[in-house]
């Protein structure tokens, strides 16, 4: 096991420096006002208790433990619930269980009246967030939601019908938005360095550890996730709708399942997979539950009451998402991205390249070089804590770099301040966003937080992309009546 933040989520991912770091260069975390006296904490609770929730269960058990406290639990699995309960024991130093109200998704309404629940935070799978989301603020809560906001565009228009009907309030967490490296990008692209944008390229590389991982669950069935053009690609579209300020209007997509699968397995000799991770030996592509206390706690220990499977082979039947996919997005300014996303790559990381009329910015991160293996032939999650792994590749080393070229000049380096926690180092000030936004003490010049709008602009992308890929045609953004004009 890795000495990584309790904040991060996916132990399969990349661990950047900043995930073990508790500080962040000058000017990269907000300044924000005490807490006044008596104020009562907003009750918050967590729909959805799977590895996501656990950057927030950690977020308000900890630093933000002064402005909010967990009231409740929303899951249908017990054995999930009973793990998350008990660490809000140990961070509270109860000595056993927290004991918090626990709610099957149907019970949602009575949690909020009955729990007196603030803010619902939704962590449960893609395809849920909309009607979790759209009957939280009808019951009179507000939302703080993961990423994507939802998967369809039915779902899109769920939730613009009910923030129109309540007035109330849903918070996005698009964390990337809050990785310095992106931010700074930001920064430059809004100082009219480079001049007016009028394309990006965005090219992102998942490895075979965490790009397998997406195969592995329930983001495999596209119901359930929408594809990686809606679970992971809203992450990148709304990096770069946020990056230029502006909206996208059409999109063309192109993709298919090439890697991951039983059939093209089968077509490269690949035969008698195992069914599952757990118990395979040597294998790369397996990821064995036993290996992280949390994994095992959360999913194979919990196993007996659903029969959800965490650990299953990338390379079995029944995937119907697509691992290699590219979309070219016309933006109403007039800009264009190109798009690629591959998720079998054997290092992780991207590559972005902004054009304007007076240069061009490039950005480019590997946030891990290569997977090693063990001797074993198991790969190794995170080498810092394997002896003897090797920790970085000389060709392709760990690291970030940004770059701007104006015309008629030479290449310039633009310093990437520290962050702190995963993602980037965007985590931990994202959550001082989301807990503490009402006490930030002046405007972010950068407008990183975000609200439903973003997330529909982010999603809008992908849902459009998904429809392209059925019908071989451009998409109209507009042509998919999401519920209001974006903006």
């Amino acid at each position: 096991m890795s000495d990584r933040s309790p904040l991060d989520q996916n132990p399969t991912a990349p661990a950047p420096a900043s995930s073990t770091s508790r500080t962040a260069d000058e000017g990269v975390v907000p300044q924000f006002a005490p807490v006044p006296a008596g104020r009562p904490r907003r009750r918050y609770a967590v729909a959805g208790t799977g590895h996501r929730a656990g950057m927030y269960v950690g977020a308000l058990t900890g630093e933000h433990a002064d402005v909010g406290e967990i009231v409740a639990w929303l899951d249908p699995n017990p054995g999930r619930i009973a793990f998350y309960d008990a660490e809000v024991g140990r961070a509270l130093g109860l000595g056993g269980p927290a004991g918090l109200p626990r709610y099957t998704p149907e019970g949602l309404e009575a949690m909020v009246a009955e729990q007196a629940v603030d803010v619902v935070v939704v962590t449960s799978l893609d395809r849920t967030h909309a009607e979790l989301v759209d009957r939280a603020l009808r019951a009179g809560a507000d939302v703080v939601v993961e990423k994507p906001l939802t998967t369809d565009a039915d779902g899109c228009r769920r939730i613009t019908r009910a923030v129109a009907d309540t007035g109330r309030d849903v918070v996005m967490t698009f964390n990337y938005r809050y990785a310095p490296r992106n931010s700074t990008l930001r920064q430059v692209i809004g100082s009219g360095a480079i001049g007016q944008v009028t394309g990006v390229h965005f090219e992102w590389a998942l490895d075979t550890v965490h790009g397998a991982d997406y195969f592995r669950r329930w983001h495999r069935d596209k119901a359930n996730s929408g594809g990686l053009l809606v679970h992971k690609s809203s992450h990148h579209f709304d990096l770069v709708n946020w990056w230029i300020d502006d909206v996208p209007e059409r999109v063309f997509a192109s993709g298919a399942l090439r890697f991951y699968g039983d059939k093209n397995a089968a077509a490269r000799g690949l035969v008698d997979r195992p069914e599952r991770g757990t118990g395979a030996e040597g294998d790369p592509f397996s990821l064995d539950l036993r290996t992280d206390p949390r994994l095992q706690a959360l999913y194979l220990d919990a196993e007996a009451h659903d029969g959800y499977r965490r650990d299953q082979d990338p390379f079995g039947p029944g995937i119907t998402i697509e691992d290699n996919l590219s979309l070219v997005v016309d933006y109403r300014s007039g800009a264009t991205l190109t798009y690629s996303l591959n998720a079998h790559s054997p290092w992780e990381g991207y590559r972005v390249t902004v054009n304007g009329t007076a240069g061009r910015a490039e950005l480019e991160v590997v946030e891990r070089g290569f997977v090693e293996l063990d001797e074993d032939g198991n790969a190794v999650l995170d080498p810092s804590a394997t002896p003897g792994a090797a920790t970085t590749d000389p060709l392709r080393p760990e690291g970030e770099r940004l770059t701007v070229q104006t015309h008629w000049h030479r290449t310039q380096d633009v310093p990437i301040p520290a962050g702190i926690g995963g993602h980037g180092g965007g985590d931990a000030i994202l959550l001082k966003d989301v807990f503490r936004r009402d006490l930030r003490l002046g405007d972010d010049p950068l407008g990183r937080a975000a609200g439903y709008r973003d997330g529909l602009k982010a999603v809008a992308v992908g849902i459009a992309g998904n429809r392209s890929l059925v019908t071989g045609q451009a998409v109209l953004v507009e042509d998919l009546e999401l519920g209001e004009e974006l903006a």
